[in-house]
């Protein structure tokens, strides 16, 4: 189990005891402004978080944040591999599996992604992170490679990402990469919107396999 560190710069802080006749109140227990929040292992931060407001339900065991953002670290060399914020998050406090709404925003540097969507859940013992099914999202990398779609789910652990339905854009193939590779060199990549509707999900796995030969964990919430 992770050792926790909270250093938290609250404006202000208040604290409920009030319960209702079913022994849980509906109101939080801990309510703390201008959040500062750092998770660590064995001395090395594994991940900061930063809240406008964050409210503490100690029965339900979950906090949840109002205008957040975050750094992922690596836990090889603790430079930042991720960073993101949002609109609201649900952090569920037993399993650190994390409920983020109202807009957000994920960007890993490591595995060259800028995702934007309206909601995502990740789920911390998989290591896995998902959209809902009907949710835009919008997915870029630095060579050009821009798309759209629903649907998006991403294995942590296998390193992969798949936007499943009504996938178009544009994807950009670098052919030198495939002639280091011994491959034959040819582009079977996305050319335009039609063949990206049905490729999308096999192109972006393969690629992202061929351009990264390190291993990392995690690329929200370090477990």
């Amino acid at each position: 189990m992770a050792a926790l560190l909270c250093a938290a710069a609250c404006v202000s802080c208040t604290f409920d005891y009030g319960e209702t006749a079913g022994g849980e109140s509906p109101y939080p227990d801990i309510t703390m402004e201008d959040l500062d929040y750092v998770r660590v292992r064995k001395g090395s931060p594994l991940a900061r978080l930063q809240a406008e407001i964050a409210e503490r339900y100690e029965k339900r065991r979950r906090m949840e944040l109002k205008n957040y953002s975050f750094e992922q670290y690596n836990a090889t060399n603790e430079e930042v591999d991720a960073v993101g914020s949002g609109g609201f998050a649900s952090v569920e406090l037993d399993t650190s599996n994390v409920h983020m709404s109202s807009g957000v925003e994920i960007i890993v540097d490591t595995e060259d992604i800028t995702l934007e969507t309206a909601r995502l859940d990740w789920d911390d013992g998989k290591k896995f992170l998902k959209g809902g099914d009907n949710e835009p999202v919008n997915v870029e990398q630095s060579d050009g490679t821009r798309f759209t779609g629903s649907g998006f789910s991403a294995d942590v652990r296998a390193r992969s990402w798949l936007v499943s339905n009504d996938a178009s854009g544009t994807y950009i193939h670098d052919e030198d990469e495939d002639e280091d590779d011994t491959g034959d060199g040819e582009n079977n990549g996305f050319k335009n919107e039609d063949e990206a509707e049905t490729e999308v999900g096999d192109e972006i796995e393969a690629e992202i396999e061929r351009e990264n030969v390190s291993s990392n964990d995690s690329a929200f919430a370090g477990g």
